[in-house]
C-alpha cells in the first residue's frame, strides 16, 4: 500500500531525508521511530504530498506522489504533529466544515459526520466549542476530521503528543480499532512501548538513514539470531553448570531465581534443554521466551546521532 523507494529530500546543503526504502502493506499498522530530525515527518509530508522528494520514488496505492497528488490526496488522512482548531465554531460545525473540504456529498455528509464521532467517542461533545476541549479530545477531533472522507491509507505524525497517560491509552485503543478496520497506518512517535504494543512493524530512522524495518522479531533475529529464554529456577548456579555443557547457547545474565540464555533451536530444542536440566537435578519452575523489547533495541541500533 505505501512503497517507498531510495527517497532523498534535501533542504540545501542538508539531507532531511538520505535514500531510504521500505514498504508497508495493505493492513499494517507501521511505527516510525527516531530522534528528533531524523526524517519522519519530512518522509509523511512526502508521502501526503506536502513535500516534493528531491529524488526517489513514493506511492501510495500504487500511485506516485508526483505524478497523482489529487488521487493521492483522497486516499490518505494526514495528521499532521501540530494542528490547531478554529476559534468559534463547535465541534459539529468543524467537521461539517472539513467534510465538505474532503467532497463529502451533502447527502451523505451527516451520516459520516455521525460515523467518525461515534468512532473517536465525540458525540456528547457536539456542541462544544472546538478551542474549549481538552488535549486528549482536540487530539480525537483531529482524528475525527482525518477519518471524514473514509480513507485507506492514514498517516500520523506523533498523534499522542502532549497527552496524559488515559488519553494515550484510549488512543491507542482507537487505532488497533482502526487497523482491524482494514487501514494501513504509518504513525510515529517517541513512546516506543506503545509502538511495541500497537504496530505490526517497524522502521527506525537516524540521521535521515533507515538503519532497521520490519517486524520487531525479525529485527531482533537480524541482530542476534535464535531466541532468549528466561529459565526460572531457584539453584540458577547449578543450571548455568549444565546450561554450558549443551550446545547452541549463551548464557546472557545470571539472577537470584532465573537464567537468561540465548539458543538457536526451536521448541523441541526448548523441551530437550528442560529434560536436561531436570535430568541434572536442577528444580526448573519455568521456562518462557523473552519477548523483544522496542526500547532495547532501538538503543542498540540507534547511536544517539541527530543532524
Amino acid at each position: 500500500m505505501i512503497e517507498v523507494s531510495n527517497l532523498v529530500r534535501t533542504f540545501g546543503p542538508f539531507r532531511a531525508v538520505n535514500g531510504i526504502t521500505f514498504t508497508v502493506p495493505r493492513g499494517e499498522i507501521f511505527g516510525f521511530i527516531g530522534p528528533n530530525g531524523a526524517g519522519k515527518t519530512t518522509t509523511m509530508r512526502i508521502l501526503s504530498t506536502l513535500l516534493e522528494p528531491t529524488s526517489g520514488s513514493a506511492r501510495v496505492a500504487g500511485m506516485d506522489v508526483l505524478e497523482y497528488p489529487e488521487e493521492v490526496r483522497r486516499t490518505i488522512g494526514y495528521m499532521p504533529d501540530y494542528a490547531g482548531v478554529y476559534e468559534g465554531i463547535d465541534v459539529w460545525e468543524y467537521l461539517d466544515f472539513f467534510a465538505g473540504a474532503y467532497g463529502v456529498p451533502r447527502e451523505r455528509r451527516k451520516a459520516a459526520i455521525e460515523g467518525v464521532m461515534d468512532l473517536t467517542d465525540l458525540g456528547g461533545l457536539r456542541h462544544k466549542l472546538a478551542t474549549s476541549l481538552s488535549k486528549g479530545m482536540r487530539q480525537r477531533l483531529i482524528l475525527a476530521k482525518t477519518l471524514l472522507h473514509d480513507p485507506a491509507v492514514l498517516i500520523l505524525d506523533e498523534p499522542a503528543a502532549g497527552l496524559d497517560p488515559r488519553a494515550r491509552i484510549e488512543l491507542r485503543a482507537l487505532l488497533k480499532e482502526l487497523g482491524s478496520m482494514g487501514k494501513t497506518i504509518i504513525v510515529s512517535s517517541h513512546i516506543l512501548t506503545e509502538l511495541a504494543d500497537m504496530c505490526t512493524s517497524v522502521g527506525i530512522l537516524e540521521k535521515g538513514s533507515l538503519v532497521a524495518a520490519g517486524t520487531i522479531a525479525s529485527i531482533v533475529e537480524r541482530l542476534n539470531p535464535g531466541c532468549t529464554l528466561v529459565l526460572r529456577t531457584w539453584e540458577p548456579l547449578k543450571a548455568v553448570e549444565k546450561l554450558v555443557t549443551l550446545p547452541g547457547l549463551e548464557i546472557l545474565e545470571t539472577l537470584d531465581a532465573s537464567v537468561r540464555f540465548r539458543h538457536q533451536g526451536d521448541e523441541r530444542a526448548a523441551a530437550d534443554i528442560v529434560a536436561a536440566l531436570v535430568g541434572a537435578g536442577v528444580p526448573v519452575t519455568g521456562l518462557e521466551e523473552e519477548k523483544a523489547n522496542l526500547e532495547d533495541l532501538f538503543l542498540r541500533i540507534t547511536r544517539g546521532e541527530v543532524q
